[in-house]
């Protein structure tokens, strides 16, 4: 038993986290595209009380689907799917990925105060900067800037997005049809922001977010990404993949979030949790071997693919290469997530085989039964080194139910997990406060 409250959220990757998940038998590799997948997803993980629904994003095609796939690819926009999600819920958090890499703060501003207002308060934006060329080449094209611009770029882009939110006071709207007055005099501002990448006037067409601010969330792990999160972020979606890093990882969290002049607990720690789940940890097993054995050398490819190498350098049964062992840098990966993979297999002295029954995308992997996985998640949280987990399961929707129907109850009966939502907004589940508008951040003379 804990005074701490766990927070749940899933993410939803197509048909799910395993790479042979869309051929897995009784999956729908067309499902993607059909509101009814999502609306019935989105149900599920409400029905189990979680905090948020996440979808995480990458705005190209990074493979020719003409070619055996490790996984159809995930083509529709984050923030159009979660506004017909909102719809269609009345509680889960919607949480987007957006990278400020490709896009300009005003439309993001307008984009997530709309599906705040929308969705009652439930909408949060995944803050991220993109490495990925194939991206780069749909935008414009043209050298990368240097991951420290990249960075740069974000800290002011959220500046910005953050001031246009702030644009209109929460009571700015009075509605006064006789008197002809729509808004108090005075509640509504520019911005004027001139930057070294941004020229903002503002304010914004639509009054101020239901939460004040949308959720934000933040998915770096380099340590640029977690001074940004430190700074910024209201959640982390990390990728950890041991205690002993997650710990690590939490710390420096909590540090950057302190020299930032914010409390250490001000920042929900949730990394990705990739799982096998079955009623049993030998039926587990079996349908981890079944996903396997679909998915043949695709795995080596997708995970080749991830950490930026040629495939042709990685064999199953044998370490990674030496030049990643030694902290090389490579191609399009997050370095943060590649650091947490080659990490693991230096201190534990794995094969690939081996780190691939350890991690998926860089994520925690358990197979088991409902009991294994309610102990590995308290184990880290219980610990301290998380707040809770974004669940990534191995096949939708089957994954997402059984977890949903029999590890949620052994979490509530261990007093680790809600019963039932207190709240309507992504920030009262996750223990948030309304943030304030800005007369009330003004200092009082």
């Amino acid at each position: 038993m804990t005074d701490r409250t766990l927070h749940l959220g899933v993410n939803v990757l197509s048909d799910g986290m395993h790479p042979a998940a869309w051929q897995y038998p009784g999956t729908d590799p067309l499902a993607f595209v059909d509101p009814a997948y999502w609306i019935d997803i989105a149900r599920t993980a409400e029905r189990g009380a979680l905090d948020a629904l996440f979808l995480a994003d990458s705005p190209s095609l990074y493979t020719d689907p003409a070619e055996p796939l490790t996984a159809p690819p995930l083509a529709l926009e984050p923030t159009v799917l979660l506004s017909a999600l909102a719809s269609a819920t009345e509680r889960i958090g919607l949480i987007g990925t957006v990278s400020t890499s490709f896009e300009d703060p005003y439309s993001i501003a307008r984009r997530f105060a709309s599906l705040d207002h929308l969705s009652r308060g439930r909408a949060a934006w995944n803050v991220v900067t993109s490495s990925d060329p194939l991206a780069w080449n749909n935008f414009g094209g043209g050298p990368q800037p240097p991951r420290a611009d990249r960075y740069t770029r974000a800290a002011e882009f959220i500046d910005v997005v953050r001031a246009l939110w702030d644009g209109w006071d929460d009571d700015a709207v009075v509605g006064d049809q006789a008197a002809g007055h729509f808004t108090r005099t005075g509640s509504v501002r520019t911005i004027d922001h001139r930057g070294a990448h941004f020229h903002v006037d503002g304010p914004l067409p639509l009054p101020r977010p239901p939460q004040g601010h949308p959720v934000l969330f933040q998915a770096g792990g380099s340590p640029a990404g977690l001074d940004l999160a430190g700074r910024y972020a209201d959640g982390v979606f990390a990728a950890q993949a041991s205690l002993p890093d997650a710990l690590a990882n939490a710390d420096a969290l909590r540090s950057r979030a302190v020299a930032h002049g914010r409390t250490p607990d001000s920042i929900r720690i949730m990394p990705g949790l990739s799982y096998v789940l079955g009623s049993t940890e030998a039926e587990a097993r079996r349908r981890n071997d079944e996903l396997n054995e679909l998915a043949g050398d695709r795995r080596l490819a997708s995970f080749a693919w991830q950490i930026g190498v040629d495939v042709s350098e990685l064999e199953w049964d044998k370490p990674l290469p030496r030049y990643l062992l030694d902290g090389a840098v490579t191609g399009h990966s997050s370095q943060g997530a590649r650091d947490i993979v080659v990490t693991i297999a230096r201190r534990e002295n794995l094969t690939v085989r081996q780190l691939l029954d350890r991690v998926i995308s860089w994520h925690r992997f358990v197979v088991g039964g409902p009991e294994q996985l309610a102990d590995a998640i308290e184990e880290w949280f219980v610990a301290g080194a998380v707040d809770g987990f974004n669940l990534m399961p191995d096949v939708f929707p089957t994954g997402l139910e059984l977890f949903v129907d029999h590890v949620i109850p052994i979490l509530r009966r261990r007093g680790l997990f809600r019963r039932e939502y207190a709240g309507t907004t992504l920030r009262s589940h996750l223990g948030l406060e309304h943030v304030p508008d800005a007369r009330a951040l003004q200092p009082t003379s």
